[in-house]
């Protein structure tokens, strides 16, 4: 199959690895817009997958908020590309993507299965109400939507997707990339917590700083938010420090910023236990990360945290905004090396057979091999 992959905001961190999986026996172009005037229009995005960066509005970054003035010129761009080249079926990642690959593949008679990440009611953004009716419409059309684990697909069940039309299939981890052994972060002789994600309220990081001080001599790195250099003008930041000052425990916090995706297996292998606490988990890749590099994980009772993280056994579920609970638990794993390594390779061993960029890799092909099938039979 030609596979047209498509990510109109931009091309997650993850993207390249799954792409390069499926083009082991097909092959795969990624769609994007041009947000830079350094891009070339068409270049390779990894071994065996090409990109076409689409001009559409202004080639400069915008956040996905920000696009949809531009959804138009993109579709149209899609939609010349395809006249010229049609791909044998299309996989739109996020709510713009799926709009614009709709749009793209009007009267082309490609099928188009389309990926959310995160759907418009776990987020704070502008004009909510507006975005999910769109969200509902993309679904409906859709060939197929992908949901990431059961309770996305309870949540497009809700909507009025088609519960035949959902097909479930988690977010894949580089297991090769993501091992127990390897290069890691230098450390010192405390025990060392990692919390990566959004700084913002809803990351959970908040919840990390409010445990620290119910467990003793341990260190907690947070990851996530912009650059080091500016992590200063972020208000999310400047709250988590004022908070920490509060609590007591900063001078056993450290903030790196954002982090290349390419150097989080050396940040994770240094933990003693990762702790993943958003509110909501709509695909929980910290956690796969954490698991796949042989860490214990204690993780927010949300979203794909529930489906990959087997409390007792590869980590511990947790409710949100309990640091109480999570003190306790973060106690109890570093407390017993023996149930550390225990819970570490466990975690190591279901990252490996369930969520391997292989065998996601494989169902996803058989998603895109069913809605052709459905096609040709229309």
């Amino acid at each position: 199959m030609h596979i047209a992959i498509v990510s109109a905001h931009e091309v997650a961190p993850e993207t390249p690895a799954i792409a390069r999986e499926l083009s082991r026996g097909h092959r795969v172009t990624v769609y994007t817009r041009r947000d830079s005037p350094e891009r070339r229009e068409r270049g390779r995005l990894a071994p065996g997958v090409m990109v076409e960066h689409v001009p559409a509005g202004p080639a400069r970054w915008l956040p996905e908020s920000g696009l949809l003035p531009y959804i138009s010129d993109f579709s149209a761009g899609l939609q010349e590309r395809w006249g010229k080249e049609r791909p044998d079926v299309i996989h739109a990642h996020s709510w713009t993507s799926g709009l614009a690959a709709i749009a793209g593949s009007d009267g082309l008679g490609i099928p188009v299965t389309q990926t959310f990440h995160t759907l418009g009611a776990h987020t704070l953004g502008a004009q909510p109400d507006a975005r999910t009716r769109l969200e509902r419409a993309i679904g409906r059309r859709a060939n197929a939507v992908i949901a990431s684990c059961a309770g996305e697909e309870s949540e497009l069940i809700r909507m009025g997707v088609p519960r035949r039309n959902i097909a479930v299939v988690p977010g894949g981890v580089d297991v090769e990339r993501f091992r127990r052994r390897g290069p890691a972060f230098p450390r010192g002789d405390r025990p060392r917590i990692v919390h990566a994600g959004r700084l913002g309220p809803d990351g959970g990081a908040c919840t990390a700083i409010q445990a620290l001080d119910g467990v003793p001599g341990a260190e907690l790195v947070i990851a996530g938010g912009p650059a080091t250099g500016v992590l200063d003008d972020d208000p999310h930041f400047l709250r988590l420090r004022d908070l920490a000052e509060e609590v007591g425990v900063l001078d056993r916090v450290t903030f790196l910023g954002r982090i290349p995706h390419n150097a989080m297996p050396k940040l994770l292998r240094s933990a003693d236990v990762v702790v993943s606490l958003p509110h909501s988990a709509p695909t929980g890749m910290v956690a796969l990360e954490a698991m796949a590099c042989g860490v214990p994980v204690i993780a927010s009772a949300a979203g794909a945290h529930l489906d990959s993280v087997v409390d007792g056994v590869t980590g511990f579920l947790i409710p949100p905004r309990r640091p109480a609970d999570l003190a306790r638990r973060v106690r109890e794993v570093l407390g017993d090396p023996t149930r550390r390594t225990a819970l570490g390779y466990a975690a190591a061993d279901r990252a490996r057979s369930r969520y391997s960029l292989e065998r996601i890799g494989q169902e996803l092909v058989r998603v895109y091999e069913d809605v052709r099938a459905m096609r040709a039979c229309a």
